[in-house]
C-alpha cells in the first residue's frame, strides 16, 4: 500500500492508533524539538530550544517562523569540520538571511555567499566582513559590481562575457585587481538521488565547458590586468545526497585546469586556488527520506579532487562548498493555526479531510511551486483519532494553495489546533510573497529556553507605506 510522506499508509482509514503521528522524525526536525509529558497546561506539546511552541504562538502570532538556534550552529559546524575548515564552507544566503543569521556564520567562521547588491547590504549591516563575501548572480548590474568592489568584497563569480568586460572596467576606476571565479557549465546535472551526465547546456548560468567558452573566459581573465581568475565554479543541482555528481562536476571542470596549465604553465596554481563545486546539499523533508552524511560525502569528494590535482601536476585547489538548505533547512518550523474543516467527497463512500490554516501559499510557496512534501504534526497536544485521508491547504484564494497535499491524519484534529511544518528554513521566508495581501510571518529563534525575535511580522501600515497619492 502507498505511504505517505509522514510513514503512514495511504487509501482509506488506519487503525487508530495515532502514537506514530505524535512523534517528531529527529532527522527531519530540529535537533532540541521534543513533546512536554509534564506540561500540565498543554501536555504533549512541542519545545524546541527549551521554547514552548504554544507560548511562541501565544506572544507572536501565527503563521511563525521559528528557528532552532543550536541547530543552526551545529549544522555549521559539521560543514566546517567536513571540508576541513570553516572558510570552505560559504553559507547560501538566498535559502535564508537576516542580521541575525549572517551574525551566527560570522560567528562560527563560514564564509558567506550573496546573489544580490541587497543581500550583501543586510550582511554588511550585520557587521559581516565583506573579504569573506562571495558574490553570484547571472546579471549582476554595474552598480552592484561598484557596490562589491567598494566594499572589498573577496570574491566574484564571472557569469558571462559582459560582465566580465563591465567588472574589468569598474576595478580600473576603482584602481583595484579583483578576485574572479568563472563560473562553468560542466555538463552534469543531480536532482533528488540521481545525475544525469548530459550536456544540459540549455540554462542561464556559467560558461559553458563544451563549447570552449569556459575556457575562452578564463583564458581572457588570465590575461586581463584589472581581474586575479583564483579558481572555477559550478553548480549541478539540489536535493544531492551521494557525492557522484559532484565528483562526476570535478573531473569535467578539471579538464578545463589542465588545458589551462597547457597554456600558463603549472606556475598558474599560485593563484588559482579555489575549486568551487557550489551547493545542492539534501536534507529529509519527511520521515520516509535520509539525511544527507556530510562527513563520508565530503571525504569522497576531496579525496577525488586531490587525485585530479596530482594527474596535472598542480597543487590541491581548496575546495569551496555553498550549503544553504543544508544548514538552515532543518533549523526551522513553521506554526499555524488550524481554522475550517471541510469533509469532501472524492469517490463513492470515501472522503477527504481538508485542514485549513492561517498562512499558505504567501509563506510557503514551494509545495505548490515545486510539488515539495513537508512533515506536518499537531503540536499543540498529542492526538489519538483514527487516520483519515486528509489535505492541509492555506487560505489563500487559490486552488493550489496546498501545504500537504495527501496525507493520513488523525481525525481528532479540530479548529484552534496548532500544526507545524518541519524544515521549512529554506527558501520559505526568503520566497515569501504578500499574496492576498497576507502579511510576512515574524521570525524568532530559540536556544536554551529563551527566544529572540529576528524579523518581527509586517503589518497593514507596512502595505500602506508603499502607496503614493496620485492627484484625483
Amino acid at each position: 500500500m502507498p505511504i505517505d510522506g509522514n510513514g503512514f499508509e495511504l487509501g482509506g482509514y488506519t487503525r487508530p492508533d495515532s502514537t506514530q503521528f505524535n512523534e517528531l522524525p529527529a532527522h527531519v526536525w530540529p535537533t532540541t524539538a521534543r513533546r512536554r509529558s509534564n506540561d500540565e497546561e498543554n501536555p504533549g506539546s512541542v519545545e524546541i530550544g527549551g521554547v514552548s511552541l504554544v507560548d511562541i504562538a501565544k506572544e507572536f502570532g501565527t503563521p511563525v517562523f521559528v528557528v532552532d538556534e543550536q541547530d543552526f550552529r551545529s549544522r555549521c559546524r559539521s560543514m566546517a569540520k567536513a571540508f576541513r575548515g570553516a572558510e570552505n564552507v560559504h553559507y547560501a544566503s538566498k535559502a535564508f538571511l537576516s542580521k541575525t543569521i549572517a551574525r551566527w556564520v560570522m560567528e562560527e567562521g563560514l564564509h558567506l555567499d550573496v546573489a544580490s547588491g541587497n543581500e550583501m547590504a543586510i550582511a554588511l549591516a550585520a557587521g559581516f566582513p565583506a573579504k569573506d563575501m562571495t558574490f553570484h548572480g547571472n546579471n549582476k548590474s554595474t552598480a552592484e559590481l561598484r557596490d562589491a568592489i567598494s566594499a572589498g568584497v573577496g570574491k566574484i563569480v564571472l557569469d558571462s562575457r559582459s560582465e566580465l568586460r563591465r567588472l574589468s572596467q569598474v576595478a580600473a576606476e576603482a584602481g583595484v585587481v579583483q578576485d574572479v571565479l568563472v563560473r562553468v557549465k560542466p555538463g552534469v546535472e543531480a536532482h533528488t538521488h540521481e545525475f544525469i551526465a548530459t550536456a544540459h547546456e540549455d540554462q542561464k548560468f556559467g560558461f559553458s565547458l563544451a563549447s570552449g567558452s569556459a575556457l575562452e573566459a578564463a583564458n581572457l581573465v588570465e590575461e586581463d590586468d584589472n581581474l586575479r581568475l583564483i579558481g572555477l565554479h559550478c553548480h549541478i543541482g539540489s536535493q544531492i545526497v551521494d557525492s557522484d555528481g559532484f565528483i562526476l562536476a570535478a573531473e569535467r571542470v578539471f579538464s578545463l585546469v589542465e588545458r589551462l596549465v597547457e597554456r600558463h604553465g603549472t606556475e598558474i596554481s599560485k593563484h588559482f586556488n579555489t575549486l568551487d563545486l557550489g551547493g545542492g546539499f539534501g536534507i529529509a523533508y519527511t520521515a520516509g527520506e535520509q539525511p544527507l552524511d556530510v562527513a563520508p560525502l565530503a571525504d569522497e569528494i576531496l579525496t577525488a579532487v586531490d587525485k585530479l590535482a596530482q594527474r596535472i601536476g598542480i597543487e590541491t585547489p581548496t575546495v569551496a562548498v555553498e550549503p544553504g538548505r543544508a544548514i538552515v533547512g532543518p533549523s526551522m518550523v513553521t506554526v499555524y493555526e488550524v481554522g475550517t474543516l471541510k469533509d469532501v467527497t472524492i469517490d463513492e463512500g470515501m472522503t477527504r479531510r481538508y485542514v485549513s490554516v492561517d498562512g499558505g501559499m504567501s509563506d510557503n510557496i514551494r509545495p505548490a511551486l515545486y510539488g515539495s512534501n513537508y512533515d506536518g504534526r499537531v503540536v499543540n497536544r498529542e492526538v489519538s483519532g483514527s487516520r483519515i485521508p486528509t489535505r492541509v491547504v492555506g487560505k489563500h484564494c487559490e486552488s493550489g494553495d496546498i501545504l500537504i497535499n495527501d496525507a493520513n491524519y488523525p481525525d481528532d484534529i479540530v479548529e484552534g489546533d496548532l500544526f507545524a511544518l518541519a524544515a521549512t528554513g529554506a527558501y520559505c521566508y526568503a520566497m515569501a510573497s504578500r499574496y492576498n495581501m497576507l502579511t510576512r510571518p515574524p521570525v524568532v529563534s530559540v536556544c536554551d529556553g529563551q527566544v529572540t525575535q529576528i524579523l518581527r511580522r509586517e503589518t497593514v501600515q507596512d502595505l500602506l507605506s508603499l502607496e503614493c497619492e496620485t492627484p484625483r
